[in-house]
């Protein structure tokens, strides 16, 4: 949910929130890359646990400056108290799905949030040429 929080927070020009002093760290992973990895699980000969997930671990801080740097390099940032149950850092362990099914992640996050920020403009109805905060730095 962070992901598409930020996106939207940076589209409509509202700072992104980030819960707790941003420290705390998660991993992203681009749709395509959990498709592919599920395929591969499906048709593998393989059982038992197999973490199809993307190891890259990035802190809430940097999150939000790839959001910035991506989608709205005016995009701000607020901090909230976090919740007691969050926890500080999550990275899965792929290293069962790179050997028994040859699988691993391969969508950067830059261009994961490249190819979900021009979806979610047209969602949201804030395209390049429409009135979000792209578009005004646009006409400038």
């Amino acid at each position: 949910r962070v992901v598409s929080n930020f996106v939207k927070q940076a589209i409509e020009g509202t700072p992104m929130t980030i819960y707790g002093d941003g420290t705390q760290t998660r991993s992203f992973q681009y749709v395509s890359d959990l498709v592919n990895g599920l395929v591969a699980l499906m048709d593998g000969e393989h059982t038992g646990p197999i973490n199809i997930g993307n190891p890259g671990e990035f802190t809430m801080k940097e999150l939000a400056d790839k959001v910035r740097e991506v989608v709205n390099p005016d995009a701000t940032t607020v901090y909230k108290e976090n919740t007691a149950d969050d926890p500080g850092r999550r990275k899965p362990d792929i290293s069962r799905a790179k050997k028994l099914l040859g699988w691993e992640p391969v969508v950067p996050l830059a261009e994961g949030l490249q190819k979900m920020t021009g979806d979610f403009r047209r969602r949201l109805g804030k395209d390049e040429e429409g009135d979000g905060p792209a578009a005004k730095k646009a006409k400038k």
